[in-house]
């Protein structure tokens, strides 16, 4: 029988997705930005037609959050796009569903920039970027014409609007317990103002962070949260021993490892742990630690034992008859112990790619996290073309591990460009 036009469609969240609507409010957003800057000033009329246009083709986003007995739910969202504003206040801020039509991201623009905010529970930063590059697509089309001579007027052939649930998918049941978790080292200090947000974004050459982690037989992921490790080791324990670990939470993206093309959330979480036992560690050393931790757990199949475990409790018939404000209880409960094990949070979104038709408008990109349970610091990498984007975000008054993070970057010989958004102008 044939879906009846005005049909109200539903679906399930995906298995990460579960944990935000219980954790989020006004004080842990759960909301993460990726932002592209043009050559040029963005019209917001032409904005705004871009998303109307763009915004029926994307399912993952053209939704409302909805609570049901059991579980939370997605629901076809029927009214128009969220409105188009110009950005006015600090990022990364809570998304009030009902102060935006319903939806669970918003679209705004400063100057050049183009600005795309989301709420985790819909994708993670593949699926934003996805989002993010087809709206940037249509506004060019819209603001120069003459590009309908090169391109359509339509989705990019290489945009993925796939909707499966890749957890549930490609899930094994598997007998592996729950992962351990300790208490890790808390960053703490002086916090700025409510809902104040530092930004430094420091931009790095492709070529030269190769090189310089290539001394230490890293790659760039790797290298980059050991100079973390140590700049956190170095300003905060001042290289002496520490009861906690020094632990980065990093999201691991699943896809290339299950040819997913998912713009659902599909990533695990693995942990770079730094164990401060002895005093006076060289760079050298911690180095070493931190790749023999990730590589201990980025391998196929260290993923699939996070996988399994992550899903079974979603896969447990008895678990989901329970009622919802029961099981956001026990999600509550785990979540605390299980932000508490790390410091901070370091995620690379990886290289971002535009067609070359558009890459004359196009300047650079940034991405980064609003912050978490124990985590007032963190990191989030991109890159565009030959630069490298670290992106800090912060809620500390001292950008002291910052500091200290580009300037062990500079001491090795990578030139680093610093820009912020005017909280830490006078500290840097």
């Amino acid at each position: 029988m044939a879906r009846r036009e005005n049909e109200i469609k539903w679906d399930k969240l995906d298995n990460t997705a579960h944990l935000f609507p219980v954790i989020a409010g006004e004080s842990m957003s759960n909301v993460y930005r990726i932002s592209v800057t043009l050559k040029e000033r963005i019209i917001p009329g032409y904005l705004q037609q871009a998303l109307d246009l763009v915004l029926p083709w994307f399912e993952v986003f053209k939704v409302r959050l909805r609570k049901g007995v059991f579980w939370y739910y997605f629901e076809d969202n029927k009214k128009p796009a969220p409105r188009v504003v110009e950005e006015r206040t600090y990022p990364n801020q809570f998304i009030a569903p009902n102060r935006n039509n319903n939806y669970l991201f918003r679209v705004s623009y400063y100057r050049c920039r183009i600005n795309l905010e989301v709420f985790h529970v819909l994708t993670d930063g593949m699926g934003g970027i996805n989002f993010l590059r087809e709206l940037t697509y249509q506004y060019l089309r819209i603001a120069h014409p003459k590009l309908l001579d090169q391109v359509e007027d339509a989705l990019c052939s290489d945009t993925s609007l796939n909707k499966e649930d890749s957890f549930v998918k490609n899930y094994k049941k598997s007998h592996a317990r729950s992962y351990k978790t300790r208490r890790a080292y808390l960053i703490k200090g002086e916090k700025l103002k409510p809902l104040q947000l530092g930004i430094i974004h420091g931009y790095l050459p492709v070529d030269q962070l190769k090189a310089a982690g290539k001394k230490y037989g890293l790659t760039i992921n790797e290298y980059l949260v050991a100079v973390f490790i140590w700049s956190v080791y170095q300003e905060c324990l001042h290289g002496l021993p520490s009861k906690r670990p020094i632990s980065v939470a990093v999201p691991v993206n699943l896809r290339p490892y299950y040819q997913s093309i998912t713009t659902k959330n599909f990533f695990v979480m693995v942990s770079a742990v730094f164990e401060v036992t002895d005093e006076q560690y060289t760079f050298e050393q911690v180095a070493r630690l931190t790749a023999e931790s990730l590589r201990s757990q980025i391998t196929p199949e260290g993923l699939e034992r996070i996988l399994a475990y992550n899903v079974s409790n979603e896969k447990n018939l008895m678990l989901r008859a329970v009622p919802l404000w029961i099981k956001n209880i026990a999600i509550r409960s785990v979540y605390r112990t299980s932000a508490l094990a790390n410091t901070s949070t370091i995620t690379n979104i990886g290289a971002i790619r535009v067609r070359e038709e558009y890459q004359p408008y196009i300047n650079k990109f940034h991405a980064f996290l609003s912050m978490s349970k124990g985590q007032s610091l963190k990191g989030c990498i991109c890159s565009y073309q030959d630069t490298l984007v670290f992106s800090f975000s912060s809620t500390l008054m001292d950008p002291g591990v910052q500091r200290a993070f580009f300037c062990r970057l500079s001491a090795e010989g990578v030139a680093v460009e610093i820009e912020t958004n005017g909280v830490y102008d006078e500290k840097m």
